[in-house]
């Protein structure tokens, strides 16, 4: 087998199965090997003899400016990767550049969304509770109005809703008066007592209510509020109410019977019923 590089000829033994063993440096480097079985072409530079002083009289790839000359560079023509290319049919292999490719950033993580507060979030505030009474003392006479009476006013509470501070204002703005007898009355109106609306006490009122019979009543009130939430920005309105119930309030309610008498208690302390 021959193998010529470039007017360089070399023997080898014949009879020699050769194959392309084109590495990816040669490749690059422009000299690759081709074999059709009886010989093999290795192409490649080989500078020819220079006399001393004269200019190169080949160029490669590492040279830059004008052969054998200093100065600035010229046109050298396609590289040698464009003339691999070219030369594709004689089996060369050509290396391409590697081309670095940069990991693409994750996305961003989008912002968690901010919850939502409703009104019915404020009840872990604890609103204020209120109780009725029965004017006056708590007692009654069956058949006869008996005026109920609520403590409820405007009032603020400070706490933590969902991690973040924030201040609630709560207003009274209904009450529900049930008055254990299986009647329950709906006001906007706490009730006031007989003596501060200047009226004779048993005579009908807002909040009062007749029972039919004697006994022992449990009365409840309960709150509708309506509120408002700061978070440090000024204060916010909430749509709709918020109920609070109230504590258990016991009544009694008396009979009353008339008679007719020939004299006063005072008159007659020793009468019956005096």
């Amino acid at each position: 087998m021959l193998v010529v590089i470039s007017g360089l000829v070399t023997s080898v033994a014949t009879g020699v199965s050769t194959q392309n063993t084109c590495t990816a440096e040669a490749t690059y480097a422009g000299v690759c090997g081709s074999t059709n079985g009886t010989s093999v072409t290795v192409t490649g530079t080989q500078p020819a003899a220079q006399s001393p002083g004269s200019p190169s009289s080949s160029w490669s790839p590492s040279n830059s400016g004008t052969p054998g000359t200093s100065g600035a560079p010229v046109d050298t023509g396609p590289s040698e990767l464009e003339r691999c290319r070219a030369d594709a049919g004689r089996a060369r292999v050509c290396l391409e550049p590697r081309r670095r490719t940069e990991p693409s950033a994750p996305a961003p993580a989008s912002a968690p969304a901010a919850p939502t507060i409703s009104i019915t979030d404020l009840v872990t505030l604890t609103p204020a509770t209120a109780t009725p009474t029965a004017d006056p003392s708590n007692v009654g006479i069956a058949g006869l109005p008996t005026n109920f009476v609520t403590t409820a006013s405007v009032h603020t509470r400070t706490g933590t809703l969902f991690g973040a501070p924030l201040t609630a204002r709560f207003t009274p703005a209904g009450y529900d008066f049930i008055y254990g007898d299986g009647i329950t009355v709906h006001t906007t109106t706490p009730g006031a007592t007989w003596d501060a609306l200047g009226q004779p006490q048993f005579t009908p009122t807002a909040t009062s209510h007749s029972y039919t019979d004697r006994g022992i009543y449990d009365t409840t009130v309960t709150i509708h509020y309506t509120a408002e939430i700061d978070l440090g920005t000024g204060w916010i309105p909430l749509t709709g109410t918020l109920t609070i119930p109230g504590p258990t309030q016991q009544i009694r309610i008396y009979e009353a019977h008339t008679a007719l008498v020939a004299h006063t208690c005072t008159e007659q302390p020793t009468a019956p019923g005096c």
